[in-house]
């Protein structure tokens, strides 16, 4: 009986309001009083059941809730034959209910939005050779499915065949389709916009980066921040001391509605429910647009963040070291080239990836007798010549003459913060390269609006030699910068800042970087969603897209503002009214309880305003601003 009744709360308070208005008809009207008291009391009796079940719910757990409140307050006028007070005053605070719930859920929209987007079919190919619609959860691992223009990608997985453009919205939060070719990754929830391509399946189910998203997601905004713990047990001693204060005042004043006025007035609604609606418009927000941040506690630090430490490689940089510059010490230019390429194509080191990359198509040339000389570079023969590809210790090590051109334009390279890449045929030096990883576009700009938001320390910590790492740090404008950093020496770096008072982030890609992301404060993944990324961090940047970074220190801090914006309203009505109760003749439990309820939306409304968060363009203006008194002073 107690579920059916909870069940039909909302067709009661719509019965409510029409026994009400059909009351106050009566009244003034027909001017019938027993038409007028009679659909009160049943306004009233149906009103009150749902709130006093939940009351007695509350009890049976040792919790007076704000609903025992209610109950007594309106069984306490009712007794004295209040019922218009009665009625209403359960009408409102079951639409209140009502209201409250259906915000609330508009604030999980970014949820519920990710969950509708999960697919539930896919094309998968059986025995015949055959593509067959068949359940995603009956889809298993390694797998080839077929994806269509239109339909959304059923797993994360490899493309087999085919090619076409995919909305990655759902993942990293750019809406601008992705070109996707034979060997390329695609996502689960994904939506192919054009073309067909055959998928190998990688992950299934809940595996994939879009269920784990929505895992994600749903986990954080169910958290608790210290502040929502702190109300919880706030409340657990507020309500039960409001109902002593209605107690003593009946005990001193013999007045029973003035007693009971005060246990609706004292009713902590919007106090409860103002920072959990922050928390989850805030999280729905950061999903919606390519940030996750696992939980309510993150939301309450990250806002809090002074210092944020980078690793370079991935983060601050593309982490695809290019061929910046060049050098050429002969005229058979194209020949040396295609010696260089067939050498360095049988190499995985990232440098030579590198110079394959620059060279391009041209012709190779068989490569005999390799000789690979441990962290100085490759030895090889080609057409009857001796190459050697490496850096200046090999060079000297086959008394390759360097004149004093080629020494002034090494010191140049490594100034510019290259990695170097000689290349001798028969001892004779014929081409200097200088490799170094590229800043991501727009970074400079994006680390402006971080210290705009109130970070005073950016420092960036790398493995690379210091050159390198300080030449980062001067184009980026970085506080500090420390090079030749293996990751225990970054742990270190984290612990020593964390000593010193600061509130540390670091943001690294999720893998190498996993015990400092694990220390700091807060840590910040680059990550495209890998799991790594996901499990280590407490906030993952989708996509690797490092502009996410000022959005989600923005989001967090414009959160955590939020917050206290909605305890001080809370806690400002229920002082305002109790003032009004006991200063002045107007205040009375109907118009309290109006108020109440009025304080409630407005701090679920004011929550909501996160849902459409965007970083202020003052921020732009700044960044702007400064690069003109920049120029203005050169």
């Amino acid at each position: 009986m107690q579920r059916y009744i909870l069940s039909k709360k909302n067709s009661i308070t719509v019965i409510s309001a029409i026994l009400i208005v059909f009351a106050f008809f009566g009244r003034f009207g027909l001017n019938d009083m027993v038409i007028f008291t009679w659909s009160l009391i049943i306004a009233s009796v149906l009103g009150v059941a749902p709130i006093a079940i939940q009351a007695y719910q509350a009890l049976k757990v040792k919790v007076v809730s704000i609903d025992v409140l209610v109950t007594i307050a309106v069984i306490g006028a009712f007794l004295i034959q209040n019922y218009e007070e009665s009625a209403i005053v359960t009408f409102l605070f079951l639409f209140g209910a009502y209201l409250e719930q259906r915000t609330l859920n508009k604030t999980r929209s970014a949820i519920k939005g990710l969950t509708d987007m999960a697919p539930e079919t896919a094309l998968k190919r059986v025995a015949n050779g055959e593509f067959e619609e068949v359940d995603v959860d009956d889809v298993d691992e390694g797998d080839v499915l077929l994806v269509k223009t239109g339909a959304k990608v059923p797993v994360d997985g490899t493309v087999l065949s085919g090619e076409g453009h995919i909305n990655e919205a759902s993942i990293t939060g750019e809406s601008v389709p992705v070109s996707k070719c034979v060997g390329s990754q695609v996502y689960a929830g994904t939506i192919l916009e054009n073309g067909t391509i055959q998928i190998e399946a990688e992950r299934v189910g809940e595996d994939t980066t879009f269920g784990r998203i929505i895992e994600l997601v749903e986990e954080a905004q169910d958290s608790k921040s210290d502040t929502e713990r702190f109300i919880d047990r706030f409340s657990k001693y507020y309500t039960p001391a409001v109902l002593l204060l209605g107690f003593i005042v009946w005990l001193f004043t013999k007045n029973v509605e003035l007693a009971i006025t005060i246990l609706v007035l004292g009713c902590p609604g919007a106090l409860v429910i103002g920072v959990p609606v922050s928390n989850v418009a805030g999280i729905g927000n950061g999903a919606r647009n390519g940030v996750l941040l696992k939980g309510s506690e993150v939301i309450n630090d990250f806002s809090k963040v002074d210092t944020i430490v980078f690793d370079k490689t991935g983060t601050l940089t593309v982490g695809n070291p290019e061929v910046a510059e060049k050098e050429y010490y002969s005229d058979v230019t194209e020949e040396v080239l295609e010696y260089l390429a067939s050498v360095e194509r049988e190499s995985d080191h990232p440098l030579a990836k590198a110079v394959v990359n620059y060279i391009g198509k041209t012709n190779l040339h068989t490569v005999e007798e390799t000789e690979v000389v441990k962290g100085e570079g490759v030895i090889a023969k080609v057409n009857g010549h001796r190459i050697a590809v490496g850096n200046v210790a090999l060079m000297e090590r086959e008394n390759v003459e360097l004149n004093e051109k080629a020494r002034k334009d090494i010191v140049r390279f490594e100034q510019n913060g290259n990695s170097l890449v000689l290349t001798a045929v028969d001892s004779e030096l014929k081409v200097l390269m200088g490799i170094r990883d590229q800043i991501r576009p727009s970074v400079k700009e994006d680390l402006q609006r971080i210290k705009n938001l109130g970070v005073k320390n950016l420092a960036v910590l790398s493995g690379d030699n210091q050159g390198t790492v300080d030449l980062v740090a001067r184009e980026l404008g970085l506080t500090e910068a420390h090079g030749h950093m293996l990751p225990e020496h970054k742990s270190a770096y984290i612990e020593k800042l964390q000593k010193q008072g600061q509130i540390v982030a670091f943001v690294g890609d999720g893998v190498n970087d996993s015990p400092s992301l694990a220390l700091a404060n807060i840590g910040i993944a680059m990550g495209s969603g890998t799991d790594v990324a996901i499990e280590t961090s407490d906030v993952v940047l989708m996509n690797s897209d490092f502009s996410r970074l000022p959005h989600a220190l923005g989001l967090t801090k414009a959160t955590a503002r939020n917050m206290k914006q909605n305890i001080i309203i809370a806690v400002g009505v229920v002082l305002i009214l109790l003032a009004s109760l006991l200063f002045s003749e107007w205040m009375n439990m109907t118009i309290g309880m109006l108020v109440h309820e009025a304080s409630i939306l407005v701090v679920i409304l004011n929550g909501m305003r996160l849902l459409r968060y965007r970083l202020r363009g003052k921020y732009t203006k700044l960044v702007k601003s400064e690069n003109e008194e920049v120029v203005k002073a050169a």
